[in-house]
């Protein structure tokens, strides 16, 4: 049997089920996967995180350096985010330069920190306009059943909230908690035909025709919004998209604090 055709079966099961109210995995249409975080997991890093969002397992680290700021932003620090899709996580995964998914991936992250203003910034600078502190959001992904947007913002942001800045080895002061202010939440959800599903399983994911992630902040107020895929939502799906990410985020944002 061909791929196409398994894959039309699936999608139709998958949509039989969702118009009943019902997923595969036996989860209400808005409810998504159990979160578990690990914290300070890598010993050698600044501060680090695993993170599983049902099956979908992914390890961040996050790592400090001094470096200079950029022109634009003399007296802030530097963020910089990036995610590898290692081979052993899915069949689908190559081992090799960043694909584009990889790059989609690392910039929603990135933006829903960095929009939501996570860490205060002005606090990374060491000397205006010359030295500041660099931070590197490193993104492992472990094992891929779907939504890793969402898994791997939860990583990045609980491993920023369990980061020490190394000052006194880089002899420049003594070290210090990272001045985390601000607490983002990113809620992803897809469309498949009419029905829309919030944190998709990977077989949800390969189907879906939309998908819309919404990172709020401890007030609820949106930070970063991201569109994929070909399809559309209508003004009220994107309404109950923000409304049910508001809610999940809610739920969410105790498990990543330290």
């Amino acid at each position: 049997m061909s791929e196409e055709i398994v894959s039309e079966l699936m999608r139709a099961h998958v949509y039989r089920l969702a118009s009943t109210g019902q997923r595969v995995d036996g989860r209400a249409l808005d409810e998504p996967r159990k979160v578990t975080i690990e914290r300070s997991f890598v010993s050698t890093a600044e501060g680090s995180a695993r993170v599983k969002l049902g099956n979908t397992d992914v390890l961040v680290g996050i790592k400090m350096s001094v470096g200079e700021p950029y022109p634009d932003t003399p007296n802030s620090g530097v963020l910089s985010t990036s995610v590898e899709l290692i081979p052993m996580a899915s069949p689908t995964f190559e081992a090799g330069p960043p694909r584009p998914d990889a790059i989609e991936l690392a910039r929603v992250v990135d933006r829903g920190i960095r929009e939501s203003k996570m860490v205060n910034m002005d606090r990374l600078c060491i000397t205006p306009k010359e030295k500041v502190w660099v931070m590197f959001i490193d993104i492992h992904v472990l094992d891929y059943d779907g939504n890793l947007f969402d898994a791997c913002s939860y990583g990045g942001v609980a491993a920023l909230a369990s980061t020490k800045v190394p000052a006194k080895a880089m002899g420049v002061g003594e070290d210090f908690a990272l001045p985390v202010e601000h607490w983002p939440v990113s809620v992803t959800s897809v469309k498949i035909k009419d029905i829309v599903l919030v944190d998709p399983s990977l077989d949800e994911q390969r189907m879906a025709d939309a998908r819309l992630t919404v990172t709020t902040d401890e007030n609820g107020d949106i930070r970063a919004m991201q569109k994929g895929l070909s399809g559309s939502f209508t003004y009220e799906e994107i309404k109950r998209i923000i409304e049910t990410a508001q809610r999940v985020g809610r739920e969410i944002r105790p498990l990543l604090k330290p």
